[in-house]
């Protein structure tokens, strides 16, 4: 039994650690999308990543418990964090600090397509629309 409970924490440990890999190239968005397009990519009890393909904007908003890291893959926006208004374009990587209000705008012909990077885990349930 002792042998089985190491054999299983082996393979858990393993199979946490192992590598999977997307092409963000491939993700686009679907024609049934009016704005806003999002895929979880990976995750687990302490970051989780999703590739969001944005045609207008993301409305102002913060998230109380968590941090983000947005990695520009494709288009153009103009960013709002806390008060402060700037352009984002591909190759651009943006660190916004739980609870900085926030929001993005596409500029660009193509939709804005982004990986958002969060930690912790994010669960959708600490996003808080500013209005």
């Amino acid at each position: 039994m002792r042998r089985w409970a190491i054999i299983s924490l082996l393979f858990l440990n393993y199979s946490v650690k192992s590598q999977t890999v997307i092409n963000l190239d491939t993700l686009n968005l679907p024609t049934q999308t009016e704005n806003i397009y999002n895929k979880a990519l990976f995750g687990d009890s302490l970051v989780s990543s999703f590739c969001i393909v944005i045609k207008n904007e993301v409305k102002l908003h913060k998230h109380e418990h968590h941090s983000e890291h947005v990695f520009v893959i494709d288009g153009e926006g103009q960013m709002s964090l806390e008060n402060k208004l700037f352009t984002i374009k591909k190759g651009d990587l943006i660190f916004i600090p739980k609870n900085s209000i926030h929001s993005v705008k596409t500029t660009s012909k193509q939709p804005l397509k982004v990986m958002s990077i969060q930690a912790p885990i994010f669960d959708g349930k600490d996003r808080i629309i500013i209005k």
